[in-house]
Order: C-alpha cells, then sequence, then structure tokens
C-alpha cells in the first residue's frame, strides 16, 4: 500500500505519493506559510488529499528541520519557524482519516538513502548532510536511532574545535562551522576578500555575477581552480577527522553523504578518506568503512518520510 511523504522546508512543502519500493507515483508542492501554523497544517492537508485522490494511502509521514519528540508526535523546536512544543501530529490528524507521524527531515533523508539508495544492504549506516548546515542521521541495526528524548542524530553539532567559530546552534565549534556549504562559502568569501593571488578566480566569478554565492564556487571546483580546491580539501579534513570519531563510536559500515557539496563527487570524497585514515583510532587495525556520495538528489525527504511512516504503521516492512 502506498504512503505520502510531505518535506515541510523554509519556503517549500514538497509531497509525494510513494510506493513501496520507493519510487514516487505523484508528487506536488506549495510555498511554506511560514508565519501563521494553521495555515502551514492546512497546506499539508490540502497536499495529502490531493495526492491521495484516488488511492488507498497507509499513513503520512511529515519531515521538517527540528527537534521531534520520540513519540513521532510532537516538534520539540521547530527550526525553521521557532515553534516549541507544537503538536503537529494531533493538528493534522484532526483534519485527515489517516495516521501521521512527524519526523526530523535529516533522518528521513538518512532512511530514504537506507533503504532505497547508497546504503542499501548495511544495517549500520550513517549520514552526513553538508548543505546550510549539516544534518545527520545513524542506522544501527537497521533502526533509526532517536535516543532517549527523539534528537539523537544532530552530528552537525559535535564540537570539533574548543572555542572555536560560532555556531548557529549558540555553541562554537561544531563541524557545522567548518564542513557545510555555508562553511565553503564563508572560507570562499575571506579568500576573495583577502587580495590573495589564490581567490583569483573566485574573484572573477563574482565580479562576472555581482555576488558570490555556491554557484560560483562550485563553477570554481569544477573548473579545477586552485584557490577552490584548497578550500574543500580543506573542508574535507575537518569531515574526515569527524568520521574518525564518529566510527570509534558508532561503528558504521558505510557513511553516505548527501547535500549540496557532496555534488562535488571525488574531489570532496578523496581528500575525506584520507583525513578519515589519518585521524581513525587504531588506523590500519580496524575494519575500514565506505564513504559514499548519497543516491537520492531532491527526493530523499518525502521518500524516507513516507517509508518511515509505512514501517511505523507495519513495522514488519522492515
Amino acid at each position: 500500500m502506498h504512503a505520502i511523504g510531505i518535506d515541510i522546508g523554509g519556503t517549500k512543502i514538497a509531497g509525494a505519493l510513494v510506493d513501496e519500493n520507493g519510487a514516487i507515483i505523484r508528487e506536488s508542492r506549495v510555498a511554506t506559510p511560514v508565519a501563521d501554523p494553521d495555515a502551514l497544517v492546512a497546506a499539508v492537508v490540502g497536499l495529502v488529499d490531493e495526492l491521495r485522490a484516488g488511492a488507498p494511502v497507509l499513513g503520512v509521514g511529515v519531515a521538517m528541520a527540528g527537534f521531534i519528540d520520540h513519540q513521532q508526535a510532537n516538534v520539540i523546536y521547530g527550526t525553521n519557524f521557532g515553534w516549541k512544543n507544537f503538536p503537529l501530529k494531533s493538528e493534522i490528524e484532526s483534519k485527515l482519516d489517516v495516521p501521521v507521524i512527524i519526523e526530523n527531515d535529516a533522518n528521513a533523508a538518512g532512511w530514504a538513502e537506507y533503504r532505497f539508495g547508497a546504503g542499501q544492504g548495511h544495517q549500520h549506516m550513517v549520514m552526513l548532510t553538508l548543505g546550510t548546515g549539516v544534518g545527520g542521521a545513524i542506522i544501527v541495526d537497521g533502526k533509526m536511532l532517536r535516543g532517549g528524548f527523539g534528537v539523537a542524530g544532530e552530528l552537525g553539532h559535535m564540537r570539533v574545535v574548543p572555542d572555536g567559530i560560532p555556531c548557529g546552534c549558540g555553541q562554537r565549534g561544531c563541524i557545522e562551522s567548518y564542513a557545510s556549504g555555508t562553511a565553503l562559502l564563508r572560507t570562499a568569501t575571506e579568500l576573495v576578500e583577502s587580495g590573495d593571488p589564490a581567490g583569483k578566480r573566485l574573484a572573477e566569478l563574482k565580479a562576472e555575477t555581482g555576488k558570490l554565492t555556491g554557484a560560483e564556487v562550485y563553477q570554481a571546483l569544477t573548473e579545477g581552480d586552485p584557490g577552490a580546491l584548497k578550500l574543500l580539501v580543506d573542508l574535507a579534513s575537518w569531515l574526515g577527522q569527524a568520521i574518525a570519531s564518529l566510527s570509534a563510536i558508532l561503528d558504521p559500515e558505510i557513511v553516505v553523504i548527501g547535500g549540496g557539496v557532496s555534488q562535488a563527487g571525488e574531489i570532496l570524497l578523496s581528500p575525506v578518506r584520507e583525513a578519515f585514515r589519518k585521524y581513525a583510532p587504531a588506523g590500519g587495525f580496524r575494519p575500514e568503512l565506505a564513504i559514499v556520495t548519497a543516491e537520492f538528489v531532491n527526493d530523499a525527504g518525502v521518500v524516507g518520510a513516507a517509508d518511515l511512516a509505512r514501517v511505523s504503521l507495519s513495522p514488519k516492512v522492515n
């Protein structure tokens, strides 16, 4: 039976009707009414009704950024909206006749990779999503690790530098401040503004477009610009160190790297693997995990949310 996945972002709400093999049957999206929780709930309900028209649906999985409680019912803290202890599950279910679960968006993306993407065939997986921040998901023995309160997997806020660069979480030195897309753009901007000759190509691209964004940095990388490549290698080194620490604690078989930065492919993965080998505890004496890029690009959230709803409501699925 089909399930529906909903991914609530800061600007849009994406939805999809998904079959048991992770294939999208139909999809739709609407703008996110950020300032009005009632309007947001109504938008989600409208998407669900549109997507399930004529199709029996087992349940609905709703993914969003933030802390979700262990019951997959309440938003303890909604990152994009400032919600605190918002009963999103009951608000949506009161307007639908199908069961609903709520899930963290990084968990949903990680689950999609575990079930249908790069993590298939592995029972122990970590996913790191490198975008505006660094999201995380942890699969242990084929189960999503949620922790005692439901908020496990915030891997971007593992501190790697004492009193380091400020992070949006309120702390300093989190891996998010060194290995996210935002961090890469920050270091690229600093390089351009420094006047260092290594930033010449980035400066030229900035002059062409009027500003420096991730697109210009990515273009410089694809051109093989030495300055941009050095920045990516620095980011990869931090990421490899973080994976080395995670491996000591979680011992995953595979680490899947997703998000916009992962589009760099092997020019990112090669130095990540090198840094992992350098910093892994007991390096050379333990099995080496695989480090790969994600297979899903844009649909991981809706596919993962839908399948998590299916698994939650039909535990034999997993």
